[in-house]
């Protein structure tokens, strides 16, 4: 794992707390598959397929949730709805960090079930052909880490999003439901 004093704040865009949500809009002109989303966690950098993202909102609490994975802090509400949040900091095994103005959380659709995945910081949306991004050696077939994609001088780490949010987050978020429809 990377040590945190390898990030420096050089490396880490400035936050503007005045820009509490961002909704993400493209043209008919982009290729939504090649789009990926990339966010800071530690010293490292990682993407997800845009077309996941449904947008990114500044940290906000969180209701811790009983009997859950120590990398699910709980749930939150926005605009009605309820959302488990993922730390990926404790979902990658790494240590716990305080959150600061820069941390965010992505909100993602993964086939209608919505969850949020606290990060570091959200760098920029880049364009990586399927061509740029090389396959990981499967250590095992849980491997969150879809390949490597490299634009220019860069390498992100794609992570496989179905399979890191698999079912942990969408289990609990159906009981979530249940509970709430119950209620």
């Amino acid at each position: 794992m990377s040590d945190m004093s390898d990030t420096t704040t050089s490396d880490i865009p400035d936050y503007d707390s005045e820009y509490e949500s961002t909704t993400l809009v493209f043209n008919d002109e982009d290729n939504i598959e090649d789009m990926y989303l990339t966010f800071g966690v530690a010293s490292e950098e990682y993407g997800i397929g845009i077309s996941y993202v449904t947008e990114v909102v500044g940290m906000q609490r969180i209701m811790e949730v009983p009997d859950v994975p120590n990398f699910i802090k709980g749930v939150i509400n926005l605009r009605g709805k309820v959302i488990p949040i993922m730390d990926i900091r404790l979902r990658f095994g790494m240590t716990a960090k305080t959150y600061t103005p820069r941390t965010v959380i992505i909100v993602l659709d993964i086939d209608n079930v919505m969850i949020g995945l606290v990060v570091d910081y959200v760098r920029e949306v880049i364009e990586i052909p399927e061509s740029n991004i090389d396959l990981p050696s499967r250590f095992n077939e849980n491997n969150v880490i879809r390949g490597f994609g490299k634009q220019k001088n860069k390498v992100a780490i794609i992570l496989d999003i179905e399979q890191l949010a698999s079912n942990q987050a969408i289990e609990l978020h159906s009981a979530l439901e249940s509970a709430v429809i119950a209620g």
